[in-house]
């Protein structure tokens, strides 16, 4: 699946991953391949991402928008 990270000032993170796990309103939550379509807030916290060669990055957020619909999610953050 596609994730974008994005910012009001840059896009911080483009490209395929097998999982995003991210800070929800409600609690925190993941997505894999297929995921049923969603859109959520973020709170606080941090934003994993599971790159297809099993590498992990984290991003931490002050908050923000998930959306996930068609395989694409686009993850939109403060900062």
């Amino acid at each position: 699946m596609t994730v974008e990270i994005i910012t009001p000032e840059k896009k911080l993170f483009e490209g395929e991953t097998s999982m995003v796990k991210v800070p929800g309103a409600k609690g925190s939550f993941q997505m894999l391949n297929m995921h049923a379509p969603i859109v959520s807030t973020l709170d606080k916290g941090e934003v994993v991402i599971r790159e297809m060669n099993d590498n992990e990055l984290k991003f931490s957020v002050n908050g923000g928008l998930v959306e996930c619909k068609n395989n694409k999610i686009v993850i939109l953050v403060e900062e």
